[in-house]
């Protein structure tokens, strides 16, 4: 988020209130330095996921911060406590989670897709992650996936006209311009496949 806070800041300038680039950088910024803080031997897969999601909703304004957070936090409760230290997480047990994190960004945003919204970009992602999942890929296979069908879901919203957040006052105004948070959507996913391929 810090490298690409300037991109973002010109997405956000263009249909919203500029400051997303800011917010994204600044949040993962705060995140990154409580989970640097912490034990590793005293981290689980779970306790890192409901931290981050924990900072990004004290740290980030607007509505950017409970969204993301409530989708990191939502992730990490639906791994559940069994994945503490030296846990393997399949990409099964990880779809199902990704699902749930969907249902209560959804729950709290009320977007669907084609609002030009994060969820156009984190949907497909879940989609891709479970189809990859179930047909027997590996995590980091279903990760790349997920990856690649979050950056087609980011671009696919160049053309919608916004329906949902501060995009929707513009009206027509908003077509012909890439939302904010589905991009910063696509970097979070496009993490988790570099991490996975790193591993």
């Amino acid at each position: 988020m810090s490298r690409n806070q300037d991109h973002l800041t010109a997405l956000d300038s263009a249909i919203g209130d500029g400051d997303h680039g800011a917010n994204m950088a600044r949040g993962f910024g705060a995140a990154r330095t409580r989970l640097d803080a912490a034990s590793p031997a005293a981290t689980s897969v779970d306790e890192i996921l409901v931290t981050t999601g924990k900072t990004l909703v004290s740290v980030v304004g607007g509505a950017s911060g409970p969204l993301f957070g409530s989708a990191f936090r939502a992730l990490g409760e639906a791994l559940g406590e069994d994945s503490g230290p030296g846990a393997e997480i399949d990409a099964r047990r990880f779809a199902a989670a990704l699902a749930a994190a969907l249902d209560k960004l959804q729950q709290l945003g009320a977007a669907v897709p084609g609002d030009k919204t994060m969820v156009d970009a984190y949907a497909p992602a879940v989609s891709a992650f479970r189809d990859a999942a179930q047909s027997g890929a590996d995590f980091c296979t279903a990760a790349r996936a997920a990856a690649d069908a979050a950056e087609a879901g980011m671009r696919a919203t160049v053309p919608m006209q916004a329906r949902k957040g501060r995009a929707s006052y513009l009206g027509l105004r908003s077509i012909g311009h890439q939302d904010p948070g589905a991009t910063s959507t696509a970097y979070v996913f496009r993490a988790l496949a570099e991490v996975a391929a790193a591993v």
